[in-house]
């Protein structure tokens, strides 16, 4: 179950880092409002998974999951250039936490 809560808490980091972003240096309140429920949510998400899963795997999935959610949603909403060498670094931060999953 902890997996699956770090999971959800690192998607709910690319939710509050778009929503971040989105809020124009915090002028605009629906991002604003997004950015601090899913900021809470993740934190909160990630607190109840580090009581299972060791801090330094916990926090490279969640990491790695965020990056890889805001990328994607950048890709596919905002124009954000799909480049292969974006794509390959992407994929090398994919590799190395599954690997860090692997020796946990």
């Amino acid at each position: 179950m902890a997996w699956v809560i770090l999971i959800a808490s690192g998607l709910m980091e690319a939710v509050w880092a778009t929503a971040l972003g989105k809020s124009e240096g915090f002028t605009r309140p629906i991002p604003i409002v997004i950015f601090v429920a899913g900021l809470a949510l993740s934190m909160f998400g990630l607190g109840l998974a580090l009581r299972s899963i060791p801090t330094p795997t916990a926090y490279a999935v969640w990491v790695a999951i965020g990056v890889v959610g805001t990328v994607l949603y950048s890709l596919a909403f905002d124009g954000y250039s799909a480049s292969p060498l974006r794509l390959l670094f992407l994929a090398m931060l994919v590799g190395s936490v599954l690997g860090l999953k692997t020796v946990h």
